[in-house]
């Protein structure tokens, strides 16, 4: 798959510089072959890595026998260009798209790749494409697939944007259908029919009602939700509907699994026809971990929970516990204006790099 002359990447470059470069691959979603290039290509030229190619997947290890294994983790790809390509730098900011997620992240793990030769730990760095799309195309799911022991570890960070903050496993998450069902009829004859969409106003009231659990996990508090994210019903402006669906979301802390989530929710809608739709499992943060604890003094010794899911869940899937870990600034990934801190990418690569040096 890979050209045979793709544009060099210089990973001496400092961190900032070298993430403008990243940045200046266009590599939206599918496109990120030329990118994937380049990432091998420039990896291949330090002895002390193996690198193995997998589709437009990059993975790159030391094997010193060391007793501990660290994956590092990004993805190569970026939503769809809005006007803000090529990057530039205005003052400690770099703009571009993808420079928050995640290329500041990738240019962190590629400096470390290249200079860390006897790290404290064998490490593994992930480079993979497609994470800004559907799951069935997800690259580091593709290689969980047909790869894993280029995955194993004891520990992983996956380079999300984090704001330099650790960011503990992960939500997962389930969708699901309640149906409510009624007897057709005329409006006008409302008596001879059964309205599905009056039945929605007990399951809205259940979920008024609910109480989310919080709970506590290495530390971390995990608030999890239950909510109608979408309701549908009704046939005509003069016809008494006999389906109604209200679509609810449940957000779940980590220490529940799949078969205890869907009993969770039947438990909450019972007497209620309930369809489960989609299903991504949550990631234990693994904070515990001699790794982890390390990693959490090396970036300051705070970390919170991570609300949402992130491909850390892929990790924890294989047993590998893993947190969240990146320079940019979350709330700015996706943006037209997105950009990140030249700054924080010093930061980060600094952090990483006395965690596997000490």
């Amino acid at each position: 798959m890979s050209s045979p002359n793709p544009t060099p990447l210089d990973l001496t470059l400092d961190g900032g510089t070298l993430t403008a470069r990243l940045v200046d691959f266009p590599s939206v979603s599918g496109d990120e072959q030329a990118l994937a290039d380049a990432v091998e290509a420039a990896l291949r030229g330090y002895p002390h890595l193996t690198v193995d190619r997998h589709g437009n997947n990059v993975v790159a290890r030391t094997t010193l026998g060391r007793a501990e294994r660290v994956v590092l983790a990004g993805h190569l790809d970026t939503v769809p260009i809005a006007d803000n390509l090529p990057s530039h730098v205005e003052g400690d900011l770099l703009y571009g798209c993808g420079t928050t997620d995640m290329k500041s992240g990738v240019a962190v793990q590629l400096r470390l790749a290249a200079g860390l030769t006897e790290p404290n730990r064998d490490l593994t760095f992930v480079f993979y494409d497609c994470e800004e799309v559907e799951a069935s195309r997800n690259g580091l799911g593709h290689l969980a697939k047909d790869r894993p022991e280029l995955l194993a570890g004891d520990f992983a960070v996956l380079m999300e944007p984090s704001g330099g903050m650790v960011e503990g496993g992960c939500q997962g998450t389930l969708r699901a259908q309640v149906r409510l069902t009624g007897v057709r009829a005329h409006s006008a004859r409302s008596w001879l029919g059964d309205n599905a969409i009056h039945h929605a106003a007990e399951v809205l009231t259940r979920l008024e009602n609910y109480q989310p659990r919080q709970v506590e996990i290495d530390g971390l508090e995990y608030r999890e939700g239950l909510n109608a994210v979408r309701i549908d019903g009704g046939v005509a402006g003069n016809v008494i509907p006999d389906e109604c669906v209200v679509t609810v979301n449940f957000r779940f802390a980590p220490d529940r699994d799949e078969a205890d989530a869907r009993k969770h929710v039947q438990e909450v809608f019972a007497g209620f026809e309930v369809v489960v739709t989609d299903f991504a499992a949550g990631a234990l943060p693994g904070l515990a971990q001699p790794a982890a604890q390390a990693f959490l003094a090396a970036t300051g010794g705070q970390a919170r929970a991570k609300f949402g899911w992130t491909d850390v869940a892929r990790f924890s899937t294989l047993g590998v516990p893993a947190v969240n870990y990146g320079p940019g600034d979350p709330n700015l990934a996706h943006k037209r204006e997105e950009h990140c801190s030249l700054s924080a990418i010093a930061e980060a690569e600094e952090r990483l790099r006395a965690w596997l040096t000490s």
